[in-house]
């Protein structure tokens, strides 16, 4: 039972990793109907441009701050990063067939990969451990700082981000041009404006993401946002792509699965299988929810776009 209670409390905080990066995927898909493959790697870029800053201003600032200022470093470069990508490789495509943005996201992935190693070079690099190290009793198991930390951030950028959607303005025009962009035009909103906001903020999530990933597994490097960023388009997908609630729920869940899997996995097979063999479960569990309810757990009909 300890065992399972510690993979519960794995998984949660793995599972919130995935949901921050799926809902970037999942609000690009809901308004313009793109797989934006590129969104990994904006999380690999938010993870090595903080573990830059941090580099530089370690020696300076407490710990807790030196975090603080990498997150936010991290953020808006990733922010402009998305931006740009937006505009130079998607916008110019927008009513192109579905398979050039698709083909083009997917170009934009290697290219931003083959420029991280460039400039951060190919090697696997440590990251700092900048909060207590010191694990805390919890039941039968144990949590770090590191996971309560990503744990609290995590529920409080998801709330934020539906007071976003469902209390503000600019979810209003998201909502809007997620359900038809010519209508939402006649009405005063800004398509080209929101969907921008929605790469940024997209970008945002993803950086956050990959700060988190990278205080809790301690390493950085050029490749490690494809794996990440393959997981949370399969939640996305798992929960109902194109809906808010369901890739929270498809990142919880699947980080659960991972968790759990890997926990039981040895004793299932006999020790044929290791807990490396873990996304058998993920892929094995995406596949019976497609195979039942193609749209995904808590998806919703997607309206035709003229």
């Amino acid at each position: 039972m300890d065992i399972f209670f510690q993979q519960i409390i794995n998984g949660l905080v793995l599972g919130s990793m995935y949901a921050l990066v799926a809902l970037g995927y999942t609000m690009v898909y809901g308004i313009i109907g793109l797989i934006n493959f590129a969104h990994g790697e904006v999380l690999m870029v938010g993870a090595l441009v903080s573990w830059t800053v941090i580099g530089f201003i370690q020696p300076l600032l407490p710990p807790w701050l030196v975090l603080l200022v990498a997150l936010v470093v991290a953020c808006l470069v990733a922010a402009a990063l998305n931006y740009t990508i937006e505009r130079v490789a998607y916008r110019p495509l927008r009513n192109s067939p579905r398979l050039a943005p698709l083909i083009t996201a997917i170009g934009m992935s290697i290219l931003l990969q083959t420029l991280a190693m460039i400039i951060w070079k190919p090697n696997y690099k440590s990251y700092p451990t900048l909060l207590p190290s010191e694990p805390i009793p919890l039941g039968g198991a144990s949590i770090t700082p590191t996971q309560i930390m990503i744990l609290v951030v995590t529920a409080i950028t998801l709330a934020g981000l539906m007071w976003l959607v469902h209390g503000t303005k600019l979810g209003r025009a998201m909502r809007a041009t997620a359900e038809n962009q010519r209508v939402a035009a006649l009405m005063g909103v800004k398509p080209n404006s929101v969907i921008s906001a929605t790469f940024v903020i997209g970008a945002m999530l993803a950086a956050l993401a990959g700060v988190m990933w990278a205080s809790n597994y301690g390493t950085v490097q050029h490749a490690m946002g494809f794996i990440p960023g393959l997981k949370a388009f399969t939640a996305a997908v798992l929960g109902g792509i194109g809906n808010l609630a369901g890739a929270v729920v498809g990142g919880i869940l699947l980080g659960l699965i991972e968790s759990i899997g890997a926990g039981y996995i040895g004793d299932l097979t006999g020790g044929v299988f290791g807990s490396h063999y873990v996304d058998i479960f993920a892929f094995a569990v995406l596949i019976v929810v497609l195979t039942l309810r193609p749209s995904g757990l808590l998806g919703e009909r997607v309206a035709d776009r003229a």
